[in-house]
C-alpha cells in the first residue's frame, strides 16, 4: 500500500497535483441542452449562467442512481464530470432520450484532460501557473470556474482540501504539467486523492454508490437534489421519502473513524456490526494522515446511525472498533 502520508505533509502547506483518470466529460451542445438535462437530472440546471456549476444525479424511474454528474456550463456547451467507466455508456443513455430537442451529447473524454490540484496553496499554485489571481480562484462557490485562454478552471466540491479541477485540451497537457511542476507543486498519488475524498465523506459512484444506491441514503439531498425545481426521472420516489417518508431510508452512508492509525484500512464489503448484530458494511477505507487514523465510508442501518455510535469492523484478519462519526454528503 502507499504510504500517503510524506505527500500529505507537503501538500498541508504546498500543492499536489493528480490527472483524474476516474473522471470521463461529456459535452451537450444546442438550445435546448439545459431544459434538456433539466428535465432528466435531480439538481437544478436551467438556472445555470456561465462559469457556474452544479452537480446531480441521474436516477431510474424507481429512483436508483444510473449515474452522478458535475455540470459546467461554459457559455457555448454544457460539460459534465461522469465516472469514466461509464462514460460511453452515458451517451447512449442520453442520446436515446432525445426527440425533438436541439441537443447533442459526446464523449469528448479523450481530448480533455483534468487535473486536480490540491493543498493549502493550491490557489496561488493555480494562479501562477495559469497567469490568474489568487483572489479571483478564492471567490470562486463550489463547481464554479474562470476561463482562461483554452483552459478552465473550476473550485473542487470533492476533497477536504482546498482544490481546483484544471481541463485542458489533450495537447496542452504536457506543457501544462510543466507549468505546475514550476510552481512547486509535486505529483501525488490516487491514494492521497482517495483518502481527502473519504476524509471529506464525499461518496463516489461505483465505489460507495451503485445502480442500487437512493441518493438519500447516500446523504445527497442539500448537494444533488433540488426540491424546488420540476419533474424529473425518479423524481416521485425521492419526493414520496421526503414527504411521507420523513426523509427516512433504511440505511445512511457513515462516516466512520478507527482510532488506531495502525490498523490496515478494512476492504470494502467489511462486516459492520453492532452487539453482535449485522448493521451494514464498508465500501471505502483509507489511513488518514491529518488525523492519525483509519477513515472509511459504510452504509449502517437507519436504528443504529447516530454519530457517537460504536460499532466494529470485521475484516478476515481481525476484529476493530470504530465510531460514527457524521455522515456522507
Amino acid at each position: 500500500m502507499t504510504d500517503i502520508r510524506p505527500q500529505y505533509r507537503i501538500i498541508a502547506t504546498g500543492a499536489g497535483r493528480a490527472l483524474r483518470r476516474d473522471r470521463g466529460r461529456l459535452r451537450f451542445d444546442g438550445a435546448d441542452a439545459r431544459s434538456f438535462l433539466q428535465a432528466l437530472v435531480s439538481n437544478d440546471v436551467e438556472s445555470l449562467v456561465p462559469g457556474r456549476g452544479v452537480y446531480a444525479t441521474y436516477l431510474t424511474p424507481q429512483g436508483r442512481m444510473i449515474s452522478d454528474l458535475r455540470i459546467h456550463h461554459r457559455d457555448t456547451h454544457l460539460l459534465a464530470e461522469v465516472p469514466a467507466t461509464i462514460a460511453a455508456r452515458l451517451v447512449a443513455a442520453f442520446d436515446a432520450v432525445i426527440f425533438s430537442e436541439d441537443v447533442s451529447v459526446s464523449d469528448v473524454s479523450p481530448g480533455i484532460e483534468q487535473m486536480l490540484i490540491a493543498g493549502e496553496r493550491a490557489a496561488e499554485v493555480v494562479a501562477r501557473a495559469l497567469g490568474l489571481e489568487v483572489g479571483q480562484l478564492d471567490a470562486l462557490a463550489p463547481l464554479a470556474h474562470v476561463e482562461t485562454g483554452e483552459r478552465f478552471v473550476a473550485r473542487s466540491d470533492d476533497i477536504g482540501v482546498p482544490g481546483f479541477d484544471v481541463f485542458v485540451p489533450s495537447q496542452l497537457l504536457d506543457e501544462t504539467i510543466a507549468r505546475f511542476d514550476g510552481t512547486g507543486a509535486i505529483a501525488i498519488s490516487p491514494e492521497l486523492v482517495d483518502a481527502l475524498r473519504i476524509e471529506a465523506g464525499r461518496p463516489a459512484y461505483g465505489v460507495d454508490m451503485t445502480e442500487d444506491t437512493i441518493p438519500l441514503e447516500a446523504g445527497l439531498l442539500e448537494r444533488a437534489i433540488s426540491t424546488t425545481k420540476g419533474c424529473y426521472v425518479g423524481q416521485e420516489i425521492i419526493i414520496r421519502v421526503l414527504h411521507r417518508g420523513a426523509g427516512r431510508v433504511a440505511k445512511r452512508l457513515a462516516r466512520l473513524e478507527i482510532a488506531s492509525p495502525s490498523v490496515e484500512p478494512p476492504a470494502p464489503g467489511a462486516i459492520l456490526s453492532v452487539g453482535g448484530r449485522e448493521v451494514g458494511k464498508v465500501t471505502s477505507s483509507a489511513p488518514s494522515p491529518s488525523r492519525d487514523r483509519v477513515i472509511a465510508l459504510g452504509y449502517v442501518h437507519r436504528d443504529v446511525a447516530e454519530p457517537g455510535q460504536h460499532v466494529v469492523i470485521t475484516t478476515p484478519a481481525a476484529s476493530v472498533e470504530a465510531v460514527i462519526v457524521g455522515f456522507a454528503g
